[in-house]
């Protein structure tokens, strides 16, 4: 649909057509340059005029035969002169071309990735695939799989849904997250254990950028050291890059992926780039990847490499557990090993070994032996002692 836009210098009134919207306000100032500054002012021109300009332009151009009412796309302007030439002659040399700004480059990588899950993920993991489809324009999302489904099912899904690649999250336990990286159908693929996800909506942070605009990536050292790290380098590049002239992509490069090789992880961070000090601001979302093993196919095969450091969840809550219950045998011993020790406090010494250290044995005397009666106690009177009857008195007194 074209796009009017009337002018008006001095006493003249022009019209401009424009064929996109898209900064007409950058084309209107160079149609002005053109022809305020450097030509004589405009004429305005009749209706009538208009009309036989658009139906000639339909004839030379389109091949009509001058019944169409359809306007054309392009801008039409005539000069003051004091006669006026032949329609055909003026509209050659007075015609002003204003092209839509469309990239004429062609879209020849045709990677599509395809997002989705398994049944038995919680939210947040909900959340970071949501944000995975906003950053990749060029991403593509399905149902969620049944668990009882075989993952070479996935191989099917990608070749219904036209997509060569593959990000598939699979939740076990509702709690460990895998999630593989394959290039579909042929391989190879990478299994990860993604751990310390971080989504958009939860970071909140200062960064932004424009929704379907390329980004750059950025990888550690390491990945060009190793050939494993080589393998999965290449597999991020095909899968996290927006291809060049993509319908749904923006082309501006804002923000940069960075890839980082930690503790045998590898570490995503999404940056903002800023022109003005050359400095990045972090977007989100964030999440670690554990790698596990590289597969020669897609979902499955030979393996061609596998981690020696990975250690599963399970083992590692496992270990979690016997750690807390070794503490708790430990406290149980040291309350046992504190009541003997009380115990042995409260036993007292019956016989003690040092207390006969300074007794003699006593001297015997010679055995007597009596042969009379002892003599009879005399008993005494008392003669102040009263008698029953006058203590009775005394006490009625």
């Amino acid at each position: 649909m074209p796009y009017k836009c009337e002018l008006t210098v001095g006493d003249s009134r022009n019209i401009c057509v424009f064929a996109s919207p898209m900064s007409w306000t950058s084309q209107l100032v160079a149609v002005l340059l053109r022809y305020v500054v450097c030509q004589p002012p405009f004429t305005k021109i009749s209706r009538r005029r208009r009309s036989c300009t658009s139906m000639a332009a339909s004839k030379r151009k389109r091949g009509g035969d001058g019944t169409s009412d359809k306007k054309g796309k392009k801008g039409k302007f005539v000069r003051d002169k004091g006669e006026t030439p032949p329609e055909t002659e003026q509209e050659t040399k007075n015609e002003v071309t204003v092209p839509a700004p469309v990239s004429m480059g062609k879209w020849t990588n045709k990677e599509r990735v395809l997002i989705f899950s398994s049944r038995g993920i919680n939210f947040r993991t909900r959340h970071l695939m949501q944000d995975l489809r906003t950053m990749m324009p060029h991403s593509k999302a399905d149902t969620k799989m049944d668990r009882k489904d075989k993952l070479f099912v996935v191989n099917e899904v990608c070749e219904i849904k036209n997509c060569n690649k593959c990000l598939f999250f699979e939740a076990k336990k509702k709690q460990d997250l895998y999630m593989w990286i394959s290039n579909c159908p042929h391989g190879p693929s990478a299994k990860f254990l993604v751990q310390n996800i971080h989504t958009l909506a939860e970071l909140k942070m200062t960064g932004n950028c424009l929704k379907g605009s390329r980004p750059l990536l950025s990888f550690d050292p390491k990945f060009d050291k190793e050939p494993q790290y080589a393998l999965l380098k290449e597999l991020f590049i095909q899968t996290f890059s927006t291809p060049h002239y993509h319908p749904k992509s923006q082309p501006f490069v804002d923000h940069v992926y960075t890839f980082s090789i930690a503790d045998n992880r590898i570490w995503f961070r999404n940056y903002q780039i800023i022109e003005e000090d050359a400095s990045l601001v972090e977007i989100g979302p964030r999440f670690v990847l554990n790698l596990i093993k590289i597969f020669q196919g897609s979902f499955g095969g030979p393996t061609l490499y596998e981690n020696p450091n990975f250690r599963s969840p399970n083992l590692h809550r496992r270990e979690i557990r016997l750690a807390a219950a070794a503490k708790v045998r430990e406290k149980q011993m040291v309350k046992e090993i504190q009541k003997i020790k009380r115990k042995d406090a409260k036993e007292v010494v019956d016989n003690d070994v040092t207390a006969d250290v300074f007794v003699t044995p006593d001297e015997r005397k010679p055995v007597h032996i009596q042969t009379e009666p002892p003599a009879p106690k005399v008993v005494k009177k008392n003669k102040h002692k009263a008698f029953k009857r006058e203590r009775m008195q005394r006490g009625r007194r």
